[in-house]
């Protein structure tokens, strides 16, 4: 099956999958960028590591947060009418790391940082430790002076600050240095194709079009996923019963 939607599709954002997704759409996004921008700026993929001794992450996509091994057998006996209880043996979970991909447009030869690229997971969307940091570093990128997208392609967990949006289920966020305390929002709906936007760079300089909806296309049909997602079964979370009309409509043969 080819790509079924004419905007995201769904089922890509379960926790289990989305890992796989985000990494290579980020890389995908870098790759189609770096020609159009050559030779004044560079196309970096840089990381956030986040250390997490919390279940902020999804049970299938990280080691178990608690893990009943055994039960003890070491007991001592005791003089009472009945017996100790035996107790369960559980592990303690030692601190993960794990990374998020960003992108970061570099002027050459300086590396001077024109614009940071977000794309957003549900590590930094759900509510949390990792959230909370997430949140500071685009406080500071907003207030700084290098432009900021921010994609979010996920309607699990609250939105971010200054992109609610009621009708929307994604948003694309731009703030450009430029433009103070205001900034450009693109939201749509599960039912819409994804906005194309310009990629803010330098004053004077012709700004590519990005198009994650044909990226996500591309990267659906490269990557196989039609080969591990089941449409039998709706996808986290799952849609309204409108959207679930629709979506069971588009996925129909023929």
């Amino acid at each position: 099956m080819s790509y079924p939607f004419p905007g995201m599709n769904p089922w890509l954002e379960n926790p289990t999958l989305w890992r796989d997704v985000h990494q290579r759409l980020i890389t995908a996004l870098a790759d189609r960028l770096a020609p159009q921008l050559e030779p004044r700026y560079f196309v970096a993929v840089e990381t956030h590591t986040y250390i997490s001794t919390a279940p902020s992450l999804p049970i299938q996509s990280r080691y178990p947060d608690v893990s009943v091994l055994k039960l003890s057998d070491t007991a001592q006996p005791y003089a009472a009418e009945s017996p100790p209880t035996l107790p369960v043996v559980v592990e303690i979970p030692l601190p993960e790391p794990f990374e998020e991909p960003f992108l970061e447009v570099r002027l050459v030869p300086d590396g001077e940082v024109v614009t940071v690229i977000e794309l957003l997971s549900h590590t930094n969307k759900r509510a949390g430790d990792e959230r909370r940091s997430y949140l500071q570093k685009r406080e500071a990128l907003i207030d700084s002076d290098v432009h900021f997208v921010e994609i979010d392609l996920l309607r699990a967990h609250p939105p971010m600050p200054y992109t609610e949006h009621r009708l929307a289920d994604y948003r694309i966020f731009i703030h450009r240095r430029e433009m103070n305390r205001k900034a450009h929002l693109y939201p749509f709906t599960v039912q819409q194709a994804i906005p194309t936007f310009p990629l803010p760079l330098l004053p004077g300089d012709q700004e590519p079009l990005v198009d994650l909806g044909a990226l996500l296309h591309e990267l659906y049909d490269r990557a196989r996923y039609r080969l591990v997602i089941d449409y039998g079964n709706p996808p986290a979370p799952a849609l309204t019963d409108e959207d679930a009309a629709w979506a069971a409509a588009s996925l129909a043969p023929g």
